[in-house]
């Protein structure tokens, strides 16, 4: 349970790979996917706190921190149109959809450099993992069944 836990906070991998690693490893899907979920919620609050700072932080550090915090904030800054429609739907939907540069952290950092307050921006994110979570348990679960 602790390496679905653990897999599930790390960016890109988040509980996308965290569910099927687990299982993988003979964790009950279950499981896999509750200790998932939760472990991608939880440093999302600490994203959504202390990612405006980080990044200008890192912007006076050198040329080449100042790039890659220019980056991502031109990552989040592209995804705005599609949060600031529906912000709260937009923002579970954009978390929840399984696909790369989706999830939980790119969806805490739009929040953050758009600065969404934390009381819309977490509900709607755990909102978010919560069917990522599903979605990808589901899929495991018949790609298991297919595989058997």
């Amino acid at each position: 349970m602790l390496v679905a836990f653990l897999v599930s906070m790390v960016p890109v991998i988040e509980l996308r790979g965290a569910i099927p690693i687990a299982t993988g490893l003979g964790l009950d899907i279950y499981a896999a996917a509750v200790c998932a979920i939760i472990g991608n919620i939880v440093p999302i609050p600490f994203v959504l706190i202390f990612c405006k700072r980080i990044l200008a932080w890192l912007k006076e550090k050198s040329s080449f921190w100042r790039k890659c915090a220019d980056k991502l904030e031109g990552k989040a800054l592209k995804k705005q149109d599609a949060l600031r429609k529906g912000e709260i739907l937009g923002l579970i939907l954009f978390v929840a959809i399984p696909l790369p540069g989706t999830g939980a952290y790119t969806g805490a950092l739009i929040a953050a450099v758009l600065g969404m307050r934390i009381k819309k921006a977490l509900p709607s994110i755990a909102a978010g993992v919560f069917i990522a979570g599903v979605i990808i348990t589901v899929v495991t679960r018949l790609g298991i069944a297919i595989f058997n």
